[in-house]
């Protein structure tokens, strides 16, 4: 349950990030708000994709390099 939540946040994020940075190229008088708030979500959108990606890592059991 933990991974689909960090995959739906990870969504989240980047759909705020997105839409922050589309307003902030078509302000005419550009807010810094904007950025700010595409770069914060940005970044949490790294970091829930992250904690989704690892824990999709089987970590019960070994991996040779021979399999």
């Amino acid at each position: 349950m933990k991974g689909i939540l960090n995959a739906l946040l990870a969504i989240v994020c980047l759909a705020v990030a997105a839409w922050s940075f589309y307003t902030y190229t078509n302000t005419v008088p550009q807010n810094n708000l904007y950025i700010i708030i595409a770069i914060v979500f940005g970044l949490l959108m790294v970091v829930f994709g992250g904690m989704f990606l690892s824990g999709r890592v089987n970590k019960t059991e070994d991996i040779h390099i021979t399999e």
